[in-house]
């Protein structure tokens, strides 16, 4: 995925492009947004009637599972921003044969698509993401020190890179299929859902498949824990929360291992 400082020039040429074809209709950019916000909304709402019925949930509280819940979204915000043209790859490239055009391009392929469109409406989900860690901020007194905010911004970056990943292997399965596949779906948004809680509400084989598999709470269970302050109920050490984003890079890596698997399976259409 890296490439020359040209490379990362055309990327942001791309992505300039792109909100400024989108900021030509302003109006329908901003209700796009603003419904990101309000339709994302409707799981906070869902969320605090839950706590509200029965207060703390084993040991959590609503500030802290909003703490959760801000994290995750911020980090799908940005990723789905950023990952839009591995989403559509086999309705808008390949079934059309736009792809071969990326193809020659001399410029590395996944900047293209990650530069292809990036949606202004995502940043509905990013602020409402920002808005329920500013109200986790206050319900749990989270105190906000060099150490939290850069735990904070490691985690969101292994997030971003961990969604990212989601993307590019549902990217990679429209080379063998063009049609999408909802199992995509259960790994993205559900995904989201399922890094919404704390990791220890849930059952053992499932822990492990969040931590191992798909590891969505390197990236934002074990880092929370460590901004609250509070010590894993699982019993992991307090540095676990320092090294475990990494897991969401080396996620993104084994993506793009496979990514590569897809590429050279390609067959141009020859248009």
């Amino acid at each position: 995925m890296s490439g020359s400082p040209g490379s990362m020039t055309m990327f942001l040429r791309l992505v300039k492009a792109s909100v400024g074809a989108q900021a030509r209709y302003p109006a329908s950019a901003l209700m796009l947004t603003v419904g990101q916000f309000l339709v994302t909304g409707i799981e906070v709402v869902a969320v605090w009637a839950m706590f509200h019925r029965f207060g703390e949930v084993r040991g959590w509280t609503l500030g802290e599972v909003a703490l959760f819940y801000g994290l995750v979204n911020c980090m799908f915000a940005l990723a789905d921003a950023l990952g839009r043209g591995f989403d559509v790859l086999g309705t808008e490239f390949l079934r059309s044969g736009a792809f071969d055009r990326l193809l020659l391009r001399p410029r590395p392929l996944a900047l293209q698509l990650m530069g292809h469109d990036f949606r202004i409406s995502r940043m509905g989900r990013l602020l409402q993401g920002l808005a329920v860690i500013g109200f986790a901020t206050a319900q749990a007194g989270i105190a906000w020190t060099p150490e939290a905010v850069a735990v904070a911004l490691f985690a969101l970056a292994g997030g971003v890179a961990l969604f990212l990943g989601i993307l590019v292997l549902q990217g990679t399965l429209a080379f063998w299929t063009v049609e999408s596949l909802e199992i995509a779906n259960v790994l993205t948004y559900g995904g989201v859902q399922a890094a919404q809680y704390p990791l220890a509400l849930y059952a053992r084989w499932f822990r492990r498949l969040l931590t191992f598999a798909v590891p969505l709470a390197c990236v934002a269970y074990y880092p929370a824990l460590l901004i609250l302050g509070r010590p894993d109920p699982l019993g992991a050490p307090h540095w676990v929360g320092w090294a475990s984003p990494l897991a969401g890079f080396v996620f993104l890596a084994l993506a793009f291992r496979v990514w590569g698997l897809g590429l050279r399976h390609y067959a141009s259409t020859g248009s």
